[in-house]
């Protein structure tokens, strides 16, 4: 932070061609530059505080709650919902979980912006304690935040490092978000992952489509799916291309069947399971392959097996250019055709990358 946008892009961009050098990347199409501030759709606080007084943000090295209501890579449609829901927060008496005594109750909150501008809030507790009171004051919440469409609590009764827990209990009568990029409307979920930055992932998934338009394979995965953003982008109504979308998250995996039944897609289908283990059980590998992993990337396992196969494309999106640099050389019958940068992730070191891979 602090250092000039197009200094940060140009880093980026450097980083990606040095690590995919031994690659022979033939075209690098220029990179698909952010906004600068405002590009968060998800805001992932923690709360602090007191109940008179919580705190929306993180916690410093004491434990004691730090204030980011005001920080300028959330949504303005952040900025604008935290000061309600610090006032809900008192309204509603959920005290701020405090991490050293290990007491209290509200431990995270978490916001989602749609493109149209609803709002998804989830409050994480430690118990069902509050909810009563939050029932209660929900009606007021909703007046003063009227773009609040979901509303949940989750629970998360454990004293562990982690953002949310199993459990999800609903309080408004709507239980998904949709978000809407290009033609293609997602149903969000509580639970399921969605991209971080909106316009970067529409340009993501627009881009992906048009490379994969030429190829018109008969059929696709697409695995690490999440809540179906590159597979559904892939089909088409007329049902060319018969798409597999394979997801850990059943959550994640609900989201995007009900966008697939919204959309009427035949030949769509989703499912959860390892991806790995989906292709090593496979009787035959499709024309194509979207890989979308975590920053740990698809594995020697995933990688050997699509080197093996006869996959004639990989279509590879990665948040980490290091294990996507990993992969790539396990798999030296797939050659990069093109790459480009996606900055998902501005005033950070991260950022997307997505490279179409083809058989040699």
């Amino acid at each position: 932070m602090g250092r000039p946008y197009p200094a940060q892009l140009a880093d980026k961009q450097a980083l990606a061609e040095q690590l995919l050098a031994p690659f022979d990347v033939p075209a690098w199409l220029p990179p698909v530059a952010s906004g600068e501030r405002d590009y968060r759709n998800k805001a992932k606080m923690v709360v602090g505080g007191t109940v008179e007084a919580p705190t929306i943000g993180i916690l410093d090295a004491d434990g004691h709650g730090v204030d980011l209501q005001a920080c300028g890579i959330c949504s303005p449609g952040h900025r604008a919902a935290f000061p309600v829901l610090a006032r809900f927060i008192t309204l509603a008496r959920i005290t701020p979980y405090d991490v050293a005594a290990r007491r209290g109750e509200l431990k995270h909150v978490i916001v989602t912006e749609s493109p149209d501008g609803e709002l998804m809030v989830r409050f994480v507790l430690r118990s069902t304690e509050p909810l009563g009171r939050m029932r209660k004051h929900l009606p007021t919440l909703l007046a003063e935040l009227p773009n609040a469409r979901v509303v949940t609590a989750n629970l998360l009764p454990e004293h562990k490092a982690v953002l949310e827990g199993a459990d999800e209990v609903v309080l408004t009568e709507a239980d998904t978000l949709p978000m809407r990029l290009n033609d293609v409307t997602m149903h969000l979920r509580p639970q399921s992952f969605f991209q971080t930055n909106t316009a970067i992932a529409e340009a993501l998934y627009a881009e992906a489509r048009d490379w994969i338009r030429d190829l018109a394979p008969e059929d696709a995965w697409d695995l690490y799916s999440g809540v179906g953003g590159f597979a559904l982008h892939l089909a088409d109504p007329a049902g060319r291309t018969e798409v597999t979308g394979i997801e850990t998250s059943v959550e994640a995996v609900a989201s995007a069947e009900l966008s697939r039944t919204d959309a009427a897609l035949s030949r769509v289908r989703f499912a959860a399971g390892d991806a790995t283990a989906y292709a090593l059980a496979a009787a035959s590998a499709p024309d194509l392959v979207v890989v979308n992993p975590p920053r740990r990337g698809i594995g020697a396992e995933l990688a050997g097996w699509l080197e093996r196969s006869d996959a004639a494309h990989v279509l590879y999106s990665s948040c980490n250019v290091a294990s996507l640099a990993k992969d790539l050389a396990a798999m030296p019958s797939l050659r990069p055709v093109k790459a480009r940068v996606f900055d998902m992730f501005p005033q950070t070191t991260h950022f997307e990358v997505m490279v179409l891979l083809t058989r040699n």
